[in-house]
């Protein structure tokens, strides 16, 4: 759900530069050295949300714009619009046509990139520092002067619909279990939709629904701008009143429910795959609620279970019984990570395996796994923070500073505090092994889970 804007080549010329980069700044915490990200949050009259992260490591700037407006609350007839949108937006604009935006980012060294997720659509730039004032007028532009015509929309609409061909229905294990998972394990439709969208609500998109929606979402109170790298606060913010400042607000409409009624029996589906060669299956069980300590320590364990070759189930599943060659999942799986969503959620496991294996046989070892979180230790409990800081500091780090601009825009947007980038370790380490134990109990029961085998279509479920 990504559209790559940048030449080869440049690429590798900015990966050079970017390499150099460090994230954050090193300080001393009780005795032991630790990270400590510089953040500064304020708002403009018009409600935009903005956060300022200033890093002078190398000459490079990350600028980051977050809309709130996610495929979960999406119009309900219109599914795959968020995501359809997204595209919209590399269309042009008031001041930059068709593949001038583009152009100003390439012909400068640039890189830039959008993705649609839960919930929130983001667009953003990798720029020289001295690009920063070009690159915000170019980012406002868009936000006030979209340019929305019928031949954008049918274009656009073509290559969305081509994505759904190419990504899901024309390739094994297509939306697997990404797409799949939602659907059948939520039950409220804004959970539970195909978010990449139906084909017939695809086609039957009509530019006033584009407008009306390009209005009400991308508007500056329902965004936030996230700039991290080599710049200076005051100069940054002068670039940002001036290009940012004059856009309306508008009155947003009320959020949707969201909420997801507890889980009390086990789901279990199939589905044919005519283009798989072998079987697969999903588990996924409902999270705790974001901010938690249920939630932190649902993290953990999700260290302990399942990240990496000590994790539990690669443990069970590859070295010792040898299922399969390759066992993964997480939080928020493959739509990103357990800190950028605000709603529920699910925690997922998933794997090719052999078709002579039941999937009883794989479903008994992941008890048995989850099971032993009753024996856990202090020494595990240790080994899971270590895991979780180095998580951490590579989302901090990742794409040149995008993951440190991504982490602060969602927590400025959900909980209207980016500062909380600095206390997620601490609340890792209010974890206890009782509170492992009891999260382990409470959450990966098997009534709270939704299990998809994705059967070959030669293969007999």
């Amino acid at each position: 759900m990504e559209q790559f804007k940048f030449p080869l080549q440049k690429m590798h010329l900015l990966i050079m530069v970017f390499a150099l980069t460090a994230c954050t700044s090193v300080v001393k915490n009780e005795g032991e050295a630790s990270f400590k990200v510089p953040v500064d949050y304020y708002k403009l009259d018009n409600g935009l949300r903005v956060v300022l992260s200033e890093d002078h490591t190398a000459p490079t700037v990350v600028v980051a714009v977050y809309y709130n407006i996610g495929f979960r609350i999406e119009p309900k007839d219109r599914t795959g619009f968020a995501h359809l949108f997204e595209h919209m937006m590399f269309q042009g604009s008031e001041n930059l046509p068709k593949g001038e935006f583009d152009k100003l980012i390439e012909r400068n060294g640039g890189l830039s990139n959008g993705s649609t997720r839960f919930d929130f659509t983001n667009y953003f730039e990798i720029m020289p520092a001295h690009m920063l004032e070009p690159i915000l007028w170019a980012e406002a532009d868009r936000m006030i002067g979209l340019s929305i015509n019928q031949d954008a929309l049918t274009n656009q609409k073509g290559v969305v619909i081509s994505e759904v061909n190419v990504n899901v229905l024309n390739q094994p294990y297509g939306g697997f279990p990404w797409l799949d998972m939602p659907q059948l394990a939520f039950e409220n439709w804004y959970n539970a939709h195909n978010f990449y969208g139906d084909l017939k609500d695809l086609e039957a998109a009509k530019l006033e629904d584009v407008d009306s929606f390009f209005k009400t979402y991308y508007s500056p109170g329902n965004a936030v701008l996230a700039i991290v790298g080599d710049f200076k606060n005051d100069e940054a913010k002068e670039f940002v009143q001036k290009h940012f400042g004059s856009i309306p607000g508008v009155e947003l409409p009320a959020k949707p429910d969201i909420s997801e009624p507890v889980q009390i029996k086990e789901k279990r589906f199939t589905k044919e795959d005519k283009l798989a060669n072998k079987p697969a299956i999903a588990i996924a069980y409902k999270m705790p609620e974001r901010n938690t300590p249920e939630y932190y320590a649902l993290g953990l364990i999700d260290q302990l279970m399942l990240q990496g070759e000590d994790s539990k189930l690669h443990q069970k599943l590859v070295q010792s019984k040898g299922y399969t060659g390759n066992v993964s999942g997480g939080v928020n799986y493959q739509l990103g990570n357990m800190y950028n969503y605000n709603g529920p959620m699910l925690w997922m496991i998933n794997l090719i395996y052999d078709a002579n294996i039941s999937p009883d046989s794989i479903i008994n070892e992941v008890d048995t796994a989850i099971s032993e979180l009753d024996n856990i230790s202090q020494e595990d409990l240790d080994l899971a923070l270590v895991k979780i800081r180095s998580s951490l500091y590579d989302e901090f780090g990742s794409f040149f500073g995008v993951g440190r601009a991504e982490i602060m825009a969602c927590f400025a947007m959900f909980d209207d505090d980016p500062s909380r980038i600095n206390n997620l370790e601490a609340e890792f380490k209010k974890v206890t092994v009782e509170m492992i134990k009891k999260t382990g109990r409470e959450y990966l029961r098997p009534t709270n889970r939704t299990i998809l085998v994705i059967n070959p279509k030669s293969v007999n479920p």
